[in-house]
């Protein structure tokens, strides 16, 4: 996988009286692969949560409360280290979806906690996720 397999979707928020609803995804979108599960994390304002990389799963990551830094890593044919970062959160609203085989970590940003939820293709598997030390992938967090 190559991180320009990431896709940025923006979302819509519609305004109504007494709050706002907002989209995360159908399965008509650009993304869905399937669904296995639903969850949410919160992540403390300035807490990293790194480094993971699933094998077999699909992840759209929305952020409906805070916002929240995502950094993408990988290693090219050429054998140099390749960064994305996209940020999302209440502004810009949006939804990053994740092929598997990408490392990625992600940071809280502001405050307050941020609430990140993950529409997965399959359920959580532990023995489907590789995980890293933060200090393992050369990355500054600030």
């Amino acid at each position: 996988m190559k991180l320009t397999d990431i896709l940025v979707t923006p979302l819509r928020r519609v305004e109504t009286l007494g709050g706002d609803v907002l989209h995360a995804m159908k399965k008509s979108d650009a993304g869905f692969t399937g669904f296995g599960e639903a969850y949410f994390s919160w992540v403390s304002a300035g807490s990293v949560k790194a480094w993971k990389r699933h094998t077999q799963m699909t992840m759209n990551v929305v952020v409906p409360v805070g916002h929240v830094r995502f950094v993408f890593h990988c290693v090219g044919s050429d054998g140099i280290e390749k960064f994305r970062v996209e940020e999302i959160g209440e502004t810009p609203y949006a939804r990053i979806t994740v092929p598997p085989g990408i490392w990625f970590g992600f940071k809280g940003l502001g405050s307050a906690q941020s609430l990140v939820l993950n529409l997965a293709s399959i359920p959580h598997d532990p023995d489907e996720v590789e995980r890293l030390a933060i200090a393992d992938i050369n990355f500054d967090w600030n």
